[in-house]
């Protein structure tokens, strides 16, 4: 996927993770969500580095550009 995102069938059950890492891309973009910042992401993984969470960004941006669609919400 990139040079810190990988793929692999063999970890995690082939979700996305930071290479050399068991942690998961998903989790670390939710905690973002939830308010914390890079800093507190980085205090909770100190293997990871603000680059490789900058990369999953990118990564969730470009996504989600692809899989652009219109979806109607329920009134």
């Amino acid at each position: 996927m990139g040079g810190y995102v990988v793929i692999d069938p063999e970890v995690c059950h082939g979700k996305p993770v930071f290479k050399g890492t068991r942690v998961l891309v998903a989790d670390v973009l939710e905690m973002l969500a939830a308010g914390m910042s890079i800093e507190d992401v980085l205090k909770e993984y100190p293997q990871l580095s603000e680059e490789m969470i900058r990369e999953a960004l990118r990564l969730a941006a470009k996504l989600l550009r692809r899989k652009r669609r219109i979806v109607k919400i329920p009134s």
